[in-house]
């Protein structure tokens, strides 16, 4: 969905930009925003990425990740930014509490925002918003916005098509989740066509741990995997002692509730990571078991029907305890 289309006359002459994501950006995050950066500054706009945090260092050689701006490590340069924008491209988020410490900035920011995410029940804060809940990345629509939506497609340069390749990848596990459809299966051949080397793209994400974080992996699968057979849901918690024995860093907990869902006759999967603040979950599941529902009912979350995230102040045990008491309000759909 397009909403806000006649807007679209202000990328006719160069403009300032600045391109925003969610808070601990994951691939889609990363690969859409740089994906959009390579196309806005070829057409000669003045763009910058700004992040309100770091990134996993297997998205550490994404073309463009070099003039990735961060928030806390260039404050005084990222506020002058959005302060002067003239457009802010609000991607991968629906929501601007999403983007944490940057919100206060962007609420205030005088430029025009224009959001292309694939969320569900976007807020209403863009002038433009390229919406689509059933797109399997906001890589997806990045593509579409350009070539379709802006009907560029002769535009599609390597770097761009290997920072959309990331984020369709990563966003669909490595295209195995119900997301991907024959069109994007279409898309993925079209960036292939310009120049992204799926190989070596798979390579550098999914092959460039650390023996720490292998370790941590092996802690996490003996000490803090737990399987409650009667509903068919698997859990890891982990707590802030955890996370500092094997000096946890961005993105190591990436993929872990995978394995959880992995298990034979496992239907949801928890993950539940004490970040001192605030517990942050991850919730993933086959079929029509809602994570989003529970993220958004119950840890101040949402996302996608199979895979959706949220938080919550309480402590870790609590946190846990609170997701057992309310597996028995969907034991029907768990277990059927």
């Amino acid at each position: 969905m397009l909403k806000g289309e006649n807007n679209l006359q202000l990328l006719d002459q160069p403009k300032r930009i600045v391109i925003t994501t969610h808070h601990k950006p994951d691939g889609d995050a990363l690969g859409s925003s740089l994906g959009l950066y390579h196309w806005l500054k070829a057409k000669g706009h003045h763009v910058e990425v700004v992040l309100s945090s770091d990134f996993p260092d297997f998205l550490d050689w994404i073309p463009g990740r070099e003039d990735v701006i961060i928030y806390p490590k260039e404050q005084e340069k990222s506020e002058k930014l959005l302060q002067e924008a003239e457009l802010i491209f609000c991607l991968d988020y629906s929501a601007l509490s999403r983007t944490n410490i940057l919100e206060p900035l962007i609420q205030k920011a005088t430029g025009q925002k224009w959001m292309i995410d694939h969320h569900l029940d976007p807020e209403d804060f863009a002038q433009l918003s390229y919406w689509d809940s059933n797109a399997a990345a906001t890589a997806q629509l990045a593509y579409t916005f350009i070539t379709e939506v802006c009907k560029d497609a002769t535009a599609i340069t390597h770097e761009i098509a290997t920072c959309l390749y990331t984020g369709i990848m990563t966003d669909t596990g490595s295209f195995r989740f119900r997301s991907t459809t024959a069109a994007v299966h279409h898309i993925i051949a079209s960036l292939i066509e310009a120049g992204a080397r799926n190989w070596e793209i798979h390579e550098k994400v999914y092959n460039s741990g650390t023996e720490s974080r292998l370790n941590f992996l092996g802690y996490c699968l003996l000490n803090c995997l737990v399987v409650i057979e009667e509903y068919n849901t698997a859990l890891f918690a982990i707590s802030k002692e955890d996370l500092a024995k094997f000096k946890v860093s961005t993105g190591d907990t990436e993929g872990l509730v995978n394995y959880a869902l992995s298990i034979k006759g496992i239907r949801l999967a928890g993950l539940f990571v004490d970040r001192t603040e605030l517990i942050k979950l991850s919730l993933r599941s086959t079929g029509d078991i809602p994570c989003n529902e529970i993220c958004k009912k119950y840890f101040n979350g949402g996302g996608h029907l199979n895979a959706s995230g949220g938080s919550s102040s309480a402590s870790l045990a609590e946190v846990v305890e609170k997701f057992k008491s309310i597996l028995p309000e969907y034991k029907e759909i768990l277990t059927k």
